[in-house]
This record gives structure tokens, C-alpha cells and sequence, in this order.
């Protein structure tokens, strides 16, 4: 998308850092402006993360005119935020491409911009990342400064806390922003705050400070006495004491949106010594109306005409596999008071909006902190509730040390209810579902479910909540069901059983999930048999055999890591059984898969129904 120079005239200098860094500062609030109407455009065109960048746009601003970048290192933690970021680091005209394929990535990058100091999909990084960096750059001694990003909750995650406990302790020169957009900026951010903010980072007030806890260090009676005199001041003013304790100095909070306080306070604080922090507020969605409403809503968004107000209108679709499980979730918790829904924080992604609603007193929001979850729901089954801990692939493996150790080991009946299993598409390789079945193979006590459509993945929730002997995990995919019709009485499941879908002749095609239209297109194409193999773990032993002694080839197919994957499983039980025949397996390559639509990434990957005969074809050829 060309930039229109008449409706963009100060953007279209500021196409670099080096360029905004050339402008002056009062043209600053206007480059806001224009930044943020270039952002409404684009993600109209392109579809994507919306009201995160709307909210940074003024920080975004600031941070690049002050801070050499990239020599100085900016790093971002949630990439929903770094929309304005990638627009002022030389992808602009990009921008339309972004999630697409052979687009620009979705979140900052390494391998896309030199700008992009850290690769980042998942929240809780930064801090980590940042720390490093500046204990290198202290090395180096050629004046780098380095800044992270943190907001959109990451706060909450135990990672965080890790990472600034150990930068207290180290004391090298860093700057945490924490964005704040949890609330909209109340009466005392502003002006006030801002000269507080600005007064607190100066020369003056930061040198009477480090020079007074110099001649307090030998005095320890007066140094706790002037230290409780001082939290309590700050706590009149500014909620920064336990970051202080952390051993960061606290600065803030100031409006995020004023970009004149940001860029004076962020000068002053560039050559502080030690661990800072600036609190900054902003409110997601800023500056256009429906998404400051509805910033959950517009978090994510389709292509859009951002003059309308309103996003398309969509055509009735099948319930998506999410939506499936909320039902579920909801009937199980009308029938039993001891089901408890558990999610870190994605409330909205995991389909318990109405669970949350209907039965507040069954539901927990850990926050963006995947492990304490997990552990969460391992404390609740050992008191003899059943806890359903609703968590993406990607999250999950954030909590596989507690998978292991708190779940697993002791045999406890956690029911896993695993969204955003396989190719998620647009979000890229940080999102795509890719190891789940290979991770969660590997550990023992074990019982691992792939629906094939919405109403086995009811069948195999329900399956879950029956079984009593230890953990259960049903993994599905993000997105639109089968359309196939949900049988409303629940049964569960043998465990460890599949069923033949078709007979066919010579080739035996055993599926896990999803994939089972598209196995279903090349059985009819190759007149192959087909069974839905339901169970990754346990295998259906039977089943297999069964398949092995009437056929002359076995091909696996499953939307996950060939390696360590359902068909690796196979391929184990053959040994085991001695029955040493061709397999095929097919499925995800030993890559990370990039970003795009769902349906071009499968086809690409021939896991579609014309690619698993392709491949099929090709391996009887050779």
C-alpha cells in the first residue's frame, strides 16, 4: 500500500527511525495522529491484531525518536503491540501483507528486520531477553541502552518476576516499560503525574537519591527509618514500592498518549544508572471508537472497512471446536458442582465467556501464568474435584515441567482440553500447534484423545471426565467444526479404541484428528481402508495388528510433528508386536511453519486430500 503523501505528510518522512529522529519534536502528536490512521487502514486491508497497537502508537513514537535503534536494543514482549513498531522501521508499504503468506511476520522478528531484536510470540519474555542484553552491552562499553516492552497482562506471568528479581541483583542499566492499558487513565494521570514523572527521573532528584542511600549504607537505623518514609510518600503517589523492593527505581505512572511527557521523561531516563521502570497508562483500541469499547472484541480482527464502525458481516458458520467444548463444559457443570473450568487467561479464545457467566463460582482465570494453571488444576483433583484446564498447544508447553511433575506423576484425573491443536495459520510459527502429541507422548500416566469432528471431541471431553485412573488430554484444532451433528446424550469412550471408517484393499490409512475428511478423499482415491484411530495413547493394539496383517502398507496421517508424533507411535508398537512392514507417515516436517492461511499451509504441506494421495502415490512409485 503506497502512502498518500497529501493525508500522511510528516509519516512520509518518518519512514525509518533516523528519519523521525530528524524531525522535530513538536510535529510529534501529529505523527501520532497519522501514524495511527495508517494503522487503521492497513489492518482494514490486511486483517490482524488491532487494538494492542492502537494503544502504543504515542509510546512507539517515543521510544524510537529517543533511543538509537537499532544499536540501542528495543524489545517487545506481547508482538500484538509492535504493529506501529514495524511501521517505523522501514515496512510500511508492507504492512497489507502482514500474516499473509509471504508476508511480513506477525509479531517482531529476527530474520524480517534488524529492528527486531527478539523474536516473539508469547508474552513474559522480555524482561529475560532485556537483562541479557544489557549485561552485554555493559561488556561491549560502547554506550548501548536497551529497553523492553512489557503490557497486555504479561505482568502476571511468574517469568517476569524471575527475570527482574535477578536484574535488581545484577544492577546493570536497563529500562522496563510497563504499558498499562488494563483501565483507562484515571483523573491523577496527567499533567500532575507527568511533571511528578519528569521531576523523578531529572538529574537533581535521582543524584540526591543514589548519593543519600550512599551515606545511609553505614547507618542502618536511620537508612530503614528514611526507607519507610519514602514508601510511604510513594505509596501517597505512585504504586511503585514492590518494584523498588525488587530493586528497580519506579517512575510513573504518566499517560501513555501524551507524547511530548513520554519523550521528555524517556530522555531523562536514558542515562540512569541501574534497573528503571516506567509505568506508562494507555487504553487499547485508542483513537477509534469501537475497539476502545469492545478491546477484546477488536484484539484480533478480519479485513474491514474502518469508516463503517462495524466489522463485516460473516455468514453462518458451523460451531467452532472452541465453542463445542464451552457447551460441553456448561452442561457438565450443571450436572456436577465439582467441575471446575481453569484457563490462563483466554477466556474469550477457549469458548468460556458463558461458563464464566453462568458459573463464576466453578471458574478460574490464573492470568499469563501457564504453569501456576496447570499445578492449579493438579491442587483441585487432589481434593476430588474434576478440574478442566482449558489451554492452547503452544501455551501448554509453558507448563510441561508441571505436566510432569504435578500432574502426570501423580496419577491425577486433570482433564486437558487442548485448543489451537495443529496448523493455526496467520500467527505463524510461535502459535502453530505443532508438538503437543509428540510432547505429551512421551510422558507415562498418559491418555491422549484427537477428535476426528465436533462430536467425538464432546464424546471425548465426556470420556475424560469419566476416567478416574490419571490424566486425560483431547486435542482439537482452532477454528470452524466438521458441521457434523452433536449427538446430545454423552458416552464415553473405550480407552484405547478406534473404529474402521472404510474398507478398502492393500493400503491402510490410520488417521488422528481432523484430518480425517481429507485421509477420507485419498481412501476413496486409492480405495484404501480407513480407520479413525481416536486414541494417540493408548494405541489400539488390536486395531493395528489387525490393519498390519491384512495390508501391505500402513500410512499414518496427523496434524503434528511427524517426529515423536501418533505415527511414531505405530511404528513403536510394530517393533514391539515384531511385525516389520512398510509404514508411511505423514504430517508436519521437521520445521517451524510459517505464517498463512490455514488451507494454503495444508495444501502446501500436502495434508490436504489431493497431497496425503500424492504422497501416498509417491512412495508406491519408489
Amino acid at each position: 500500500m503506497s502512502l498518500d503523501i497529501t493525508k500522511y505528510p510528516v509519516l512520509a518522512q518518518a519512514d525509518t527511525p533516523d528519519e523521525l529522529r530528524q524531525l522535530p519534536q513538536g510535529v510529534l502528536p501529529k505523527l501520532a495522529d497519522e501514524l495511527r490512521s495508517y494503522l487503521l487502514q492497513s489492518v482494514g486491508i490486511s486483517s490482524g491484531h488491532f487494538a494492542s497497537g492502537l494503544g502504543t502508537v504515542e509510546l512507539t513514537v517515543a521510544l524510537h525518536y529517543v533511543y538509537n535503534t537499532p544499536f540501542d536494543r528495543l524489545i517487545w514482549d506481547v508482538g500484538h503491540q509492535a504493529y506501529p513498531h514495524k511501521i517505523l522501521t522501514g515496512r510500511r508499504d508492507k504492512m497489507p501483507t502482514i500474516r499473509q503468506k509471504g508476508g511480513i511476520h506477525p509479531f517482531p522478528w529476527r530474520e524480517e528486520s534488524e529492528y527486531d531484536t527478539f523474536s516473539v510470540g508469547h508474552s513474559g519474555t522480555s524482561v529475560s531477553a532485556a537483562l541479557a542484553m544489557a549485561v552485554a552491552a555493559e561488556k561491549e562499553q560502547a554506550g548501548r541502552k536497551v529497553v523492553a516492552v512489557i503490557g497486555d497482562g504479561a505482568m502476571t506471568g511468574g517469568m517476569v518476576f524471575e527475570a527482574m528479581n535477578h536484574a535488581g541483583d545484577l544492577h546493570n542499566d536497563m529500562l522496563v516499560v510497563l504499558n498499562d492499558n488494563e483501565m483507562s487513565i484515571s483523573e491523577n494521570v496527567g499533567a500532575l503525574n507527568n511533571h511528578l514523572a519528569q521531576l523523578m527521573s531529572g538529574r537533581l532528584y535521582t543524584t540526591i537519591r543514589e548519593n543519600s542511600k550512599k551515606v545511609l549504607k553505614g547507618m542502618p537505623v536511620i537508612k530503614e527509618m528514611a526507607k519507610r518514609t519514602e514508601e510511604h510518600l510513594k505509596g501517597m503517589v505512585v504504586p511503585g514500592t514492590m518494584f523498588e523492593e525488587l530493586g528497580f527505581n519506579y517512575i510513573g505512572p504518566i499517560d501513555g498518549h501524551d507524547v511530548d511527557a513520554l519523550v521528555e521523561t524517556l530522555r531523562n531516563m536514558r542515562n540512569l544508572s541501574g534497573p528503571q521502570i516506567l509505568h506508562i497508562m494507555t487504553k487499547k483500541g485508542r483513537g477509534y471508537e469501537p475497539a476502545e469499547k469492545d478491546p477484546i472484541g477488536w484484539h484480533a480482527v478480519p479485513k474491514f472497512d474502518p469508516s463503517t464502525f462495524a466489522k463485516p458481516a460473516t455468514k453462518p458458520a458451523n460451531p467452532t471446536f472452541s465453542q463445542v467444548f464451552g457447551r460441553w463444559l456448561c452442561d457438565m457443570a450443571q450436572k456436577d458442582d465439582k467441575v471446575l473450568g481453569i484457563t490462563p487467561a483466554m477466556r474469550e479464545g477457549s469458548g468460556m465467556v458463558e461458563f464464566s457467566q453462568r458459573f463464576p463460582k466453578q471458574y478460574f482465570d490464573a492470568a499469563i501464568a501457564e504453569q501456576h494453571a496447570v499445578t492449579l488444576a493438579a491442587g483441585f483433583a487432589c481434593e476430588g474435584y474434576k478440574p478442566v484446564l482449558a489451554i492452547y498447544s503452544t501455551f501448554l508447553q509453558r507448563g510441561y515441567d508441571q505436566l510432569i511433575h504435578d500432574v502426570a506423576l501423580q496419577k491425577l484425573p486433570v482433564i486437558f482440553a487442548i485448543d489451537r491443536g495443529g496448523i493455526v495459520g496467520p500467527d505463524g510459527p510461535t502459535h502453530q500447534g505443532a508438538f503437543d502429541l509428540s510432547y505429551m507422548r512421551a510422558i507415562p500416566n498418559m491418555v491422549i484423545m484427537a477428535p476426528s469432528d465436533e462430536n467425538e471431541c464432546r464424546q471425548m471431553l465426556y470420556t475424560g471426565y469419566c476416567y478416574n485412573e490419571g490424566p486425560t488430554a483431547i486435542r482439537y484444532p482452532r477454528g470452524s467444526a466438521t458441521g457434523e451433528p452433536q449427538v446430545e446424550t454423552m458416552t464415553a469412550y473405550e480407552i484405547g479404541k478406534g473404529l474402521i471408517k472404510r474398507e478398502g484393499k492393500k493400503i491402510a490409512i490410520l488417521n488422528f484428528g481432523t484430518t480425517l475428511a481429507s485421509a477420507s478423499q485419498a481412501a476413496e482415491a486409492l480405495d484404501a481402508t480407513l480407520a479413525d484411530m481416536r486414541f494417540v495413547k493408548p494405541l489400539d493394539v488390536e486395531l493395528v495388528k489387525q490393519l498390519a496383517a491384512s495390508h501391505d502398507l500402513l500410512v499414518t496421517v496427523e496434524e503434528n510433528a511427524i517426529m515423536g508424533g501418533a505415527g511414531s507411535g505405530v511404528l513403536e508398537l510394530l517393533q514391539q508386536l515384531k511385525l516389520p512392514m512398510p509404514v508411511l507417515n505423514i504430517g508436519l516436517p521437521d520445521e517451524f511453519i510459517k505464517h498463512g492461511e490455514c488451507g494454503e499451509i495444508l495444501a502446501e504441506l500436502q495434508l490436504d486430500g489431493p497431497g496425503i494421495e500424492a504422497q501416498i502415490r509417491a512412495y508406491l512409485a519408489d
